[in-house]
């Protein structure tokens, strides 16, 4: 099937449509019901009644946006009327709740006079934190949104006016350090003159463009003020009118230095372009087809030509989605009365500012792994860019505040927090970790120095305060990868070919001379494998953590280490732990790396520092030791080890938690299996380290759980270790490596 039918396919599909309602509170018993409604419901509306702002205690409103639309100026399809516009402002909806976890009712209004579709969204004000204008044609959208700005007290954004605006904005400040020009200096021509043009061209100002400096032109030429007086133009475009000389795009093009096209594809030649001043920006953003293509652009001219458009399979993507989710997250988290020019200002510096960090991996995987590094080729983020909503929600938040239109404040840094977990448990859970590292960073040895997600992820931690990374590798190497990534960054490398180390080489005979190891293997070993050399380091207290694994198989990985560092005084052996984040529930996950078939004592070490582990994420462990049977249903050698395990825990005075086992995982898990069939047992709550019986069935436990439960994994951690070594699993990406040397951290204050 073709695109077309694909579509059609997706949005009939039971249930038809994309979006639903979903309830937020339990409705599972009579007494529920009551709270929800009748007569519960009574008291909320009382109070409500007596201080209308108590809305945004007690109902929905503060995170609700009505996206509102008659359908006169659907992109790509022009008037199709308010019905036939839904499906795309139910996408509206689907994008606000994806990116920025907005709840949206989609309004279609079969209205065409602007005074009606005013007076029906006032009248819902009540209704909503926020309304977005949307697909409304020009010049009634200016009209409508005027007024609705003047008269209700919550924002409204028309998308299609200020949503090119800014996010094109974000890409003109960048593409103009990049080509070393000024704003106020730019000639900028604008191909034509409808909502977006004008509003953009209006935004540029505000950003620093001079209004004298920009030609606009629509379908009959350049809009000149001998046209305005003619009445050639309307109100809107008039604003743009210049004392010049009649013509066409064509000449308006001669000697600019930024081209922004959003009128229709195919207009611009090569010629024209090769007619603008040196290094010239191309913002052709008509959809589908651009004004200009991509590749004839790029071919007219052998400068640095810096191009956007609106297409994804070409780099500098124009997409409003950067914009609106997380204009309005920020705006409804402070309760703003509007969305003012420095709001939206903000928001585009903050978009500017996110393109010269470095890309997560994730990114780059969901855009072909094709290189995304601050330059001609990428002056804006990405829309799958999860930092989005963390950088551009405070900063519109904070202008907000700033510009006296918040009437709730907010602390920035704790607001991060907040938003992180609207994207999940995980980073709610690693938030805890992190900001724990940050009170007190620690030297973080990383084995595998010279590998490029190693150096982007010394760089993060550096930045972000959590370590401070020491690479272990070739320095040359190490110092050149971070110069072709453009990091800002003056790495400490520890470089086992280069320096005194023969400490490090007798230390490693010393410890290793009883297994086999002469002294020239030592030396050689601390030389050429960064494995060694980094555990010797944290032996010797040169280091306080170090992380190892991503090149190397988990087993060869974890060797060294366990040679020289070895377990804790209070251990015997180390573990492999996951945590698995849910939507509303953490779970770790033991022994999931290590012990391949673990008796009743080493099951029972394992839970004691499983539960050391889960607290320093501030969770209350309540263990259980699972099998496949309940509470001695099967007897045997296998279902006795878990049992013992319990035991042994519950009879060891410093276990200072609830265990119990055996048990089946449902049992665990399930509260009304555990305290209704098993209300005997000694957890008083669903379980939250999961012990399993041995490493086949850990290992194939959790990833059934991330895999087919949805679960966001974090770890392996390593615990047991007599200091802070994790080994990460090959091919993790950055955000995995900076985790865990935020865990590893963590384990070293603990030490202290």
């Amino acid at each position: 099937m073709g695109l077309d039918e694909d579509s059609l396919d997706y949005h009939r599909s039971d249930p038809p449509g994309k979006i639903e309602i979903s309830t937020t509170k339990p409705t599972n018993t009579q007494r529920d019901l009551s709270l929800a409604y009748s007569p519960g419901v009574a008291e909320p509306c009382r109070k409500i009644a007596e201080n209308p702002d108590d809305a945004y205690q007690y109902t929905a409103k503060g995170n609700l946006v009505g996206v509102v639309s008659n359908g006169s100026a659907v992109l790509g399809l022009g008037d199709i009327g308010a019905q036939a516009s839904k499906p795309v402002m139910e996408g509206k909806g689907v994008l606000f709740k994806r990116f920025a976890d907005i709840d949206v009712f989609d309004i279609e209004l079969d209205q065409a006079d602007p005074g009606d579709i005013v007076r029906s969204v006032k009248a819902m004000e009540p209704t909503f934190g926020g309304v977005n204008l949307e697909d409304i044609k020009a010049p009634e959208c200016f009209e409508i949104e005027e007024r609705l700005r003047e008269e209700m007290d919550i924002p409204v954004f028309h998308d299609d006016q200020h949503g090119t605006a800014i996010i094109s904005g974000a890409a003109l400040l960048n593409a103009t350090e990049i080509n070393g020009k000024d704003l106020e200096d730019l000639k900028i021509v604008f191909s034509g003159a409808g909502a977006s043009a004008i509003a953009t061209a209006r935004f540029y100002v505000s950003l620093g463009a001079r209004k004298e400096n920009i030609l606009m032109c629509d379908s009959s030429g350049i809009i000149t003020e001998e046209r305005a007086e003619r009445g050639d133009v309307n109100e809107y475009k008039a604003q743009f009118a210049r004392d010049v000389p009649e013509g066409d795009l064509e000449d308006a093009m001669e000697g600019a230095d930024v081209f922004v096209g959003l009128s229709v594809a195919g207009i611009v030649s090569q010629e024209m372009v090769r007619s603008m001043a040196d290094d010239p920006v191309i913002f052709a953003m008509a959809n589908p087809d651009p004004e200009i293509g991509y590749e004839e652009a790029k071919a007219a001219r052998e400068d640095t030509v810096i191009m956007a458009t609106g297409r994804s399979d070409y780099p500098n993507m124009v997409n409003n989605v950067l914009g609106f989710p997380f204009i309005f997250r920020g705006a409804l988290d402070v309760r703003a009365t509007e969305i003012n020019e420095d709001m939206k200002i903000a928001a585009a510096e903050a978009l500017a500012d996110l393109a010269k960090q470095d890309v997560p991996d994730a990114v780059v995987k969901a855009y072909g792994d094709q290189p995304l590094q601050f330059g001609p080729d990428y002056i804006i983020p990405k829309p799958l860019d999860p930092r989005v909503l963390f950088e551009v929600a405070p900063a519109v938040a904070d202008a907000a505040m700033e510009s006296g239109v918040a009437r709730s404040e907010l602390d920035t840094e704790a607001y991060v927090e907040t938003l992180e977990a609207r994207l999940g448990k995980s980073r709610e859970m690693m938030r805890v970790v992190l900001n724990k590292a940050k009170s007190d960073p620690k030297r973080v040895a990383l084995a595998e120095g010279d590998d490029e997600k190693m150096v982007r992820a010394a760089y993060q931690m550096a930045e972000e305060g959590i370590a401070n990374p020491v690479l272990i590798g070739d320095r040359e190497e190490i110092e050149a990868t971070a110069d072709d990534l453009g990091l800002d960054f003056d790495p400490e490398v520890a470089d086992p070919t280069s320096g005194d180390h023969e400490a490090y080489a007798d230390r490693l005979y010393e410890l290793r001379r009883r297994k086999g190891i002469t002294r020239s293997e030592a030396e050689d070993l601390v030389e050429k494998d960064g494995n060694y050399f980094g555990s010797v380091m944290v032996e010797q207290g040169d280091a306080d953590a170090m992380l190892t694994g991503l090149s190397h198989h988990y087993p060869s990985a974890l060797r060294p280490p366990l040679q020289v560092v070895g377990t804790a005084e209070d251990a015997d052996y180390a573990a492999g732990v996951y945590l698995l984040t849910f939507k509303n529930r953490v779970i770790f996950c033991a022994d999931t790396t290590v012990n391949q078939d673990p008796d009743e004592e080493v099951l029972a070490e394992i839970t004691k520092h499983t539960a050391e582990l889960a607290r320093r994420f501030n969770v209350e462990p309540r263990a259980a030791m699972l099998s496949y049977s309940n509470f001695g249903s099967v007897d045997n050698e296998g279902t006795r080890k878990p049992r013992q395990a319990a035991e042994i825990l519950r009879e060891d005075p410093t276990a200072d938690f609830p265990v119990d086992g055996e048990m089946q995982a449902d049992t665990a898990v399930v509260e009304e299996i555990l305290n209704g069939t098993y209300e005997f047992s000694d957890l008083d709550d669903p379980a939250n380290v999961l012990v399993f019986p041995n490493l086949e069935a850990g290992n194939i436990g959790y990833k059934l759980l991330q895999r087919l439960g949805g679960a966001e994994a974090i770890g392996p951690m390593l615990v047991g270790m007599d200091k802070p070594v994790h080994v990460i699993q090959r091919g993790d990406e950055v955000k995995d490596i900076v985790n865990l040397a935020g865990v590893a951290v963590v384990d070293a204050q603990q030490n202290e």
